[in-house]
């Protein structure tokens, strides 16, 4: 299929892209890596009057540090996440996740701006945003806003930005000394689409967890951060009965659909054991750092 007609921009700068936002009141649409655009596009169910390219701005497109943490630019490509010495080092759990997203020649293309604004429930960036308390700084001709990524997914396909605004950068704070991470995802092949993926982070302190971070995507209309499974795990060290007590947590956290490829049973089930498997890596991963 091809899509309905359109006109087309490519803006020098953000200030000018964020004018062609404002003047097309809501009816134009931002093409990034294109990899989510071009399809909706192709398939009609989207028709903008105007589409903005906005890959030659090289502002957007960098990595950072930000006080021990990251800023990443809009238009960093999956593969730089990927690869990105500083991002292994600060945030090795977003280098492995990235070796998940479909194929590399995806990754070349596919920017994180591009995935956060698309709000799949069902892919690895939003997850990995709610995970790390990631801000979405959003620029518009009103000016700049920043949004908790807890408050930026509204639900499938669906996020909190405004028609006239345009996703800048995303800033992610520095995690504790002492953190491990852990991340699992189930797909049929490599490349495809999972049934679901699970990240954690754990932090120790005396050899118990001060803190726990478990995100999960594929099981609900967006990413989910599992707060009470979080919580019951400070305090504690993660022993069998304490990881067989979280699993349970999460299956009764999550609501996953059915759909041609697995029931929402499987998908709940499913989800208990990604969260076990990620905690146990991101434990081991700090404990025997600690050793």
């Amino acid at each position: 299929m091809k899509p309905a007609a359109f006109d087309f921009a490519r803006p020098a700068t953000v200030a000018e892209a964020v004018e062609l936002l404002a003047a097309h009141a809501g009816d134009a649409k931002i093409l990034a890596g294109g990899q989510s655009l071009v399809p909706l596009l192709n398939f009609r169910i989207l028709r903008p009057a105007l589409v903005i390219d906005i890959n030659r701005l090289s502002e957007l497109d960098f990595i950072e540090d930000d006080a021990g943490g990251l800023r990443i630019g809009a238009l960093t490509r999956h593969h730089a996440l990927e690869m990105s010495p500083l991002v292994r080092a600060r945030f090795p759990v977003i280098g492995a996740a990235m070796e998940h997203v479909a194929h590399l020649a995806v990754r070349n293309r596919g920017t994180i701006g591009g995935s956060l604004s698309h709000a799949d429930p069902a892919a690895e960036l939003p997850m990995l945003a709610l995970l790390l308390d990631a801000e979405i700084v959003a620029r518009s001709a009103a000016g700049v806003r920043r949004l908790a990524a807890s408050d930026f997914f509204l639900g499938a396909l669906t996020n909190a930005l405004d028609d006239g605004e345009l996703l800048t950068e995303i800033a992610l704070p520095a995690l504790p000394p002492g953190t491990g991470w852990g991340f699992e995802e189930f797909a049929l092949r490599t490349g495809d689409f999972a049934f679901a993926a699970v990240a954690a982070t754990v932090t120790l302190s005396q050899g118990r967890v001060a803190e726990a971070r478990l995100a999960a995507m594929g099981v609900g209309d967006t990413p989910l951060r599992l707060r009470s499974a979080e919580a019951s795990l400070v305090g504690e060290r993660l022993l069998p009965e304490v990881l067989e007590r979280v699993v349970r947590q999460v299956r009764d956290t999550v609501q996953p659909g059915s759909d041609l490829r697995a029931s929402a049973d499987y998908r709940r089930h499913l989800a208990g054991i990604l969260a076990e498997r990620a905690l146990s890596a991101a434990w081991n991963r700090v404990a025997g750092d600690a050793g």
